[in-house]
């Protein structure tokens, strides 16, 4: 018998930026909403964005993690951690719109919320605020205000 040749995939990962963004560090959940009421704010269905952050709660970047429906969308902690490691992020602040406008957590954004704080512990990248936006200025529920982070 022939020695058989094993094919093995080489790969190479790495963050490409599709825009540079202006400085801004995040101070309380209010500056959070500013940069998010901008890229999402009148969107008629669920988007989830994760904002990564360097050690001085600079945004290194913004990423769509998840567009769903009018009130729900999947969210994958692999999916959620990917450019926060891929750009040597600090800590992490979920945030999605609630296109109803209410902006009560559902039980599932309570699970999710959870979860990544799980996942964030375990890879040493914070949760530090899952923030919904509702419909009106300054409308947000913000999970950390609340207590539950």
């Amino acid at each position: 018998m022939k020695d058989e040749q094993i094919k093995i995939n080489i790969v190479s990962v790495k963050l490409v930026k599709e825009e540079k963004s202006l400085y801004c560090k995040i101070t309380k959940p209010l500056d959070v909403v500013k940069v998010i009421k901008q890229l999402i704010g009148d969107e008629d269905r669920e988007y989830l964005l994760v904002i990564c952050l360097n050690v001085r709660n600079e945004i290194n970047n913004i990423s769509t993690v998840s567009i769903g429906s009018l009130n729900s969308s999947i969210v994958h902690p692999r999916e959620v951690f990917k450019t926060a490691i891929l750009s040597n992020s600090c800590s992490i602040i979920l945030t999605h719109n609630h296109p109803g406008g209410s902006i009560n957590p559902s039980n599932e954004d309570k699970n999710v919320t959870e979860r990544i704080k799980e996942g964030g512990r375990i890879l040493g990248i914070e949760l530090l605020d899952h923030i919904i936006i509702g419909f009106d200025n300054p409308n947000y529920y913000s999970f950390k205000e609340q207590g539950i982070i």
